[in-house]
């Protein structure tokens, strides 16, 4: 069985995330500044960090039956719901300057960029 994190969708998928998360980075502190800059940075990697520990805990998981990869992925999804919860509260609160739309903006931007993965294609095997 390939790993998770070897996966080409999952791969691509995580690639586009960073380079949204850049352009963004880059758009919001042309327009807002450096609290730009840093707010959309910090919004891709919300979703950059928790899509990571979704596939680390996917990747480690048991998955010989059915309900064993039901439960992989309903476990793989609340951590990775629960680590986004927390690293939004972690940075409104530590963050005093955050700029709310690019850090907002870029987070729902890099979600649906995630969405995307079912695009990407395997390689055929030969």
């Amino acid at each position: 069985m390939v790993s998770y994190f070897k996966s080409k969708p999952v791969q691509t998928v995580l690639r586009w995330q960073l380079y949204v998360t850049l352009a963004a980075a880059v758009v919001a502190g042309i327009w807002i500044g450096e609290r730009g800059f840093m707010s959309a940075l910090l919004g891709g990697l919300v979703n950059i960090v928790a899509h990571l520990v979704y596939a680390w805990v996917v990747s480690i998981s048991d998955t010989r039956s059915p309900g064993a990869v039901l439960r992989t992925m309903i476990r793989a999804e609340a951590s990775k719901i629960a680590l986004i919860v927390t690293q939004i509260w972690m940075v409104l609160t530590t963050y005093k300057s955050v700029a709310a739309l690019a850090f907002f903006l870029t987070f729902i931007v890099t979600v649906l960029v995630f969405s995307l993965a079912f695009i990407v294609k395997e390689k055929p095997l030969a």
